[in-house]
């Protein structure tokens, strides 16, 4: 490739606004790039206008305080793993990004680029912070504005070509978070299915909030609500859950694909929320 051809491909902005007003017209965002790396082992055509956040130092930015934990899009699983391993409520965090694929990638990859990639159902991220109640800051030509992730990824597929996430905010709450993922091997792959949990326990030791999230299943991640409400009022180490969930599968519709078929996915599904479930007790009685 010519140096001409690389600057009609490739463009670098300082600021977001600039980042902006250079997508548009098949022009794609670019962050950490390691999806577009493996884009020719999917068939898929990279022969696009690309434009790169990594200059932009407002997208790198990690700030915590007593209520919130915001990332820059472009932090990566690396840095955001090392952020937030002293904040025992964000542990699913945590171990999301801690564990995801592999060291290098964990290093180049981004929370924007994990939550931002259609087609990529296996990302560990979006289940964490869908569990975690997570909002999204995004940025177009049309202005600013802020949303929770999930109706950000219901309405990722329609959103302008324009738009950039900017932000991820976190809320910091008293409860405790755990994430479990489900491998045909041991290590470097995506998950077949994933599965993050937040809770908070009345004082009688009752879960009193919960929330859980189930990745890489179908292809968005999705809140498993029929499970939350049937767990909700139970004690943490009921011995009900395992039956409950198989009881409950049906409310996904379970995708096959060349790493693992549907009926799979569901199969382990009672395992990853026990072992969840197990890593929030021990948390729990690790602090008490």
């Amino acid at each position: 490739m010519s140096i001409v051809d690389l600057a009609q491909t490739y463009r670098q902005p300082l600021s977001v606004d600039a980042a902006i007003s250079a997508l548009g017209g098949g022009a794609v965002a670019l962050a950490g790039g390691t999806w577009i790396m493996r884009a020719p082992l999917r068939d898929e055509d990279i022969d696009r206008i690309f434009v790169s956040l990594a200059k932009i130092p407002a997208l790198h930015l990690i700030s915590v305080d007593a209520g919130r934990l915001k990332l820059g899009a472009l932090v990566t699983h690396h840095a955001l793993a090392a952020a937030v391993v002293s904040l025992p409520e964000m542990a699913a965090l945590a171990q999301a990004a801690g564990h995801s694929a592999n060291p290098a990638i964990r290093r180049t990859a981004t929370i924007g680029g994990n939550i931002c990639t259609q087609g990529f159902a296996a990302a560990d991220l979006v289940p964490a912070c869908v569990a975690l109640g997570a909002s999204v800051a995004v940025q177009s030509a049309a202005g600013a504005s802020t949303l929770p992730i999930e109706d950000y990824m219901r309405t990722r597929a329609s959103r302008p070509e324009d738009e950039i996430l900017c932000t991820i905010s976190v809320p910091r709450r008293p409860g405790r978070s755990a994430h479990a993922r489900g491998l045909l091997r041991q290590a470097g792959e995506y998950p077949v299915a994933n599965v993050s949990v937040y809770l908070e326990l009345d004082k009688h030791g009752m879960i009193a909030t919960l929330r859980i999230a189930v990745g890489a299943v179908e292809a968005l991640p999705k809140r498993w609500r029929s499970l939350e409400q049937a767990l909700t009022g139970q004690p943490l180490k009921t011995p009900l859950v395992a039956d409950l969930v198989q009881s409950l599968t049906d409310e996904f519709t379970p995708r096959d694909g060349i790493d693992a078929p549907g009926w799979y996915r569901l199969r382990i599904l009672p395992r990853l929320v026990e072992q969840a479930f197990g890593d929030v007790a021990a948390q729990m009685e690790g602090a008490g």
